[in-house]
């Protein structure tokens, strides 16, 4: 009797002949996940079987598995011959002794004695006889006995379903570039779609001195849970603050959000082509705050020359952003009191709905081509 984990893919099996590139990339994936661990993963039938692993890591490797994209559900299963008798032992040991039950048996070995209705019965009747305190219920169990006798001569035995992370295994989507700040939609917005199955590398703006370095480690910190089910990413780092010392000093105040974004969209698309992404990727929600209207968002869309922008939060409300952040680990970083780029020379009264003609007017006071220069001159990466 062995413990092993099932792994049962997602979207994968719609694929039809692409199947076998998508279900390539998802291995890749799950042995990163599970880099430093001893384990071996073998394909069986539709589905993974993980083993070899050490008893004591077994909930270490669900809690992993369940953040790799493209894995529908999970299971910890005893594997035993195909043998009655080692059949109904399993069956005893992942058993409650108390509680409403039913035994739910898929034969795929047709050449097995019994079918699944057969060992439904024989292994339940066993049960009963020997768990006084339990009552069987088809309709409405309290816990079923799963029993897979596949056709290898082996037999799988489970009562528990773990939910995966659904969606499209990371690195089959392309790659796009995440606008990641310190708070809380930009990492959602970066999960979102990498359970697409696209690859993220962030970039992040800081406004040093007038934010403090623990702002930065903020967001490193958040990165690295983003790079948790991303299966590793790449922060890239730029300095703006003399971006913003010229808007401040030569610009009027109420426009220094919707030019400062204009040159973060200037800034993301550059590096992003130059890595390759295919993508800028913003954490953006519509009416969410004043540079977050449509007229804002015209306003950035309209420096970014080649690549499409995806806003995946643009019709959430704030609540439903929350508790996707609580959902992916990151809620409890994103709330802590340090300060981003956004927050210097915040203007009392921005501009709500900027004209994109008077933001022209106001940009040609800047010499824009210089500053991106300086800019990307302090581009610094780390590896998460």
């Amino acid at each position: 009797m062995e413990k092993v984990i099932i792994v049962r893919y997602s979207e994968i099996h719609l694929k039809g002949k692409n199947r076998g590139y998508f279900e390539r990339v998802l291995i890749l994936n799950m042995e990163k996940s599970l880099k430093g661990l001893k384990h071996e993963i073998k394909r069986q039938s539709g589905r993974y079987i993980v083993e070899g692993f050490e008893e004591q890591e077994t909930e270490n490797i669900i809690s992993r598995l369940k953040r790799v994209f493209g894995i529908h559900s999970l299971s910890i299963a005893l594997r035993v011959e195909t043998d009655l008798e080692e059949i109904f032992k399993a069956a005893k040991s992942v058993c409650s002794e108390y509680g409403k039950f039913k035994v739910s048996a898929h034969r795929a070995d047709k050449n097995f004695a019994l079918n699944s209705m057969q060992i439904n019965a024989e292994i339940g009747g066993r049960l009963l006889s020997c768990l006084k305190n339990l009552t069987v219920d088809v309709h409405n169990p309290d816990f079923i006995v799963n029993i897979d006798v596949r056709e290898n001569g082996t037999t799988l035995i489970f009562n528990e379903f773990f939910k995966g992370a659904g969606g499209m295994p990371v690195g089959t989507s392309g790659k796009g570039m995440l606008l990641i700040s310190g708070g809380i939609d930009s990492p959602v917005a970066g999960h979102m779609i990498a359970k697409r199955g696209m690859q993220i590398d962030c970039i992040h703006y800081h406004s040093y001195p007038y934010t403090n370095m623990q702002a930065r480690d903020k967001v490193i910190e958040l990165a690295k849970v983003l790079s948790k089910y991303t299966c590793g990413t790449k922060l890239n780092i730029i300095s703006v603050t003399h971006i913003q010392e010229e808007i401040h000093k030569k610009c009027n105040g109420e426009y220094m959000v919707t030019l400062l974004r204009r040159f973060m969209m200037r800034i993301a698309e550059r590096i992003a082509k130059k890595i390759g992404a295919q993508c800028l990727i913003t954490g953006e929600s519509l009416g969410q705050v004043a540079s977050q209207t449509v007229e804002g968002m015209a306003s950035s869309n309209s420096v970014v020359k080649e690549l499409p922008v995806l806003r995946p939060l643009c019709g959430f409300d704030k609540d439903e952003i929350i508790e996707r952040s609580r959902d992916m680990g990151a809620y409890e970083i994103s709330i802590q009191p340090f300060e981003d780029c956004c927050t210097v020379f915040l203007p009392k009264h921005p501009v709500i709905k900027p004209s994109l003609v008077n933001v022209l007017e106001e940009e040609s006071k800047l010499d824009v081509e210089s500053l991106l220069n300086e800019a990307l001159s302090t581009h610094e990466v780390i590896c998460l």
